[in-house]
């Protein structure tokens, strides 16, 4: 059974009595030693302050040449996050000019901390936590979604009678907290859940296994294996995405300040990530090779099913971004998930979740990415 699990980092604010100061010691002490740089390998630990201050101000390399900046992951390296590493082992980000170091996350990881603090310069966030961020007054946005698909699951054990996501209305399900403010209220508004078959979910599928009629969350590129492994058989899986719930996923976010004062760095970083992921699903053994120097728990076979998962199911390049390129968002996409939410109650009707996003940075169309 692999260690490694991917949950979805639950919804955080800001606590405005920490200075900058701490929050970048707090995000010195989160990512650990979990640093990829496209220019100067890996970071040493008594460094990462001091990194992390330069890369607040998105100030030049001392050569002059490149522009340092810092993305933080939301997650221990994995190929869900295969096209960040990509562009730093190519060499995507130093065409655009940038020198980026990637800071991998972890469960302890507060990315919006992170970010609003000053640690890391773009976080790797998620819809629903950048809608309730404008409803708590951080000044951050989303300008670019690598994920069309959230690789949200449900899982289920096979021959048991769980067809469709409607049949598990009524059995236990496992799930873990951060569901209470993302998939769970969709389930119950859409589907018919109720509160009393969720159980506690803590990355361990051994009561899942247990019980024959229970349901548990996961990861699409993740969990299945992990069960099929653990359990001896193939898991049913239910990709929320496809019954409805829509948000992006794997997104590029940052603080707003940043978008204003220099959208050319902006649009750089994005466009250079874009083509990371392009080039990662072509040949991904640059990318690997990076992904299994930051986390070494990450084995070839995992890394494999990961990528097989994401482009079975069209997470990255589906939708919109088939035309429009890796990375797409439109104004459509994002009013129908706050619609639904807002419905079923996790975010206030009156909220401007226009204020979440902007479009200005992608939808170039594919082959303006892959030229």
């Amino acid at each position: 059974m692999s260690r490694l699990r991917y949950p979805k980092p639950g919804i955080y604010g800001i606590n405005r009595g920490i200075n900058r100061r701490k929050f970048i010691q707090y995000g010195a002490m989160a990512v650990g030693a979990g640093v990829v740089a496209s220019c100067t390998g890996n970071q040493p630990a008594a460094e990462e302050e001091e990194a992390a201050e330069s890369s607040a101000a998105a100030s030049p390399s001392p050569s002059g040449e490149l522009t340092s900046v810092t993305y933080g992951t939301n997650w221990y390296a994995q190929a869900e996050h295969g096209g960040f590493y990509q562009a730093v082992a190519a060499g995507i980000y130093e065409e655009h000019g940038l020198d980026v170091t990637i800071q991998m996350g972890g469960p302890q990881v507060n990315g919006t901390q992170l970010l609003m603090g000053g640690a890391v310069d773009f976080f790797m966030g998620y819809t629903a936590d950048a809608i309730k961020a404008i409803e708590e007054d951080i000044p951050k946005v989303t300008v670019a979604a690598m994920f069309q698909k959230d690789p949200q699951i449900l899982i289920a054990h096979p021959a048991t009678g769980a067809e469709s996501l409607e049949d598990l209305k009524g059995r236990p399900v496992f799930v873990s907290a951060a569901a209470n403010t993302t998939y769970w209220p969709f389930l119950v508004a859409r589907y018919g859940f109720t509160e009393d078959q969720k159980r506690p979910y803590n990355f361990n599928p051994g009561p899942f296994l247990a019980d024959k009629q229970a349901a548990q969350q996961g990861y699409l590129s993740s969990e299945p294996l992990a069960i099929s492994k653990e359990g001896g058989f193939e898991p049913v899986v239910f990709l929320l995405a496809d019954y409805g719930y829509d948000p992006y996923s794997t997104t590029i976010e940052t603080r707003r300040e940043l978008v204003e004062s220099d959208p050319d760095l902006v649009q750089r970083f994005v466009d250079a990530s874009i083509k990371g992921w392009y080039s990662y699903f072509e040949d991904p053994a640059p990318g690997n090779e990076l992904i299994k120097q930051a986390n070494p728990e990450m084995t070839d076979e995992q890394i494999a099913y990961g990528i097989e998962k994401m482009q079975e199911y069209g997470i990255a390049i589906s939708g919109e971004a088939e035309t429009q390129g890796i990375g797409a968002m439109t104004d459509g996409r994002w009013k129908s998930f706050f619609d639904t939410m807002a419905e079923a109650g996790v975010f206030d009707p009156n909220t401007d979740y226009k204020q979440a996003y902007t479009l200005d940075f992608v939808n170039k169309g594919a082959e303006a990415y892959q030229a």
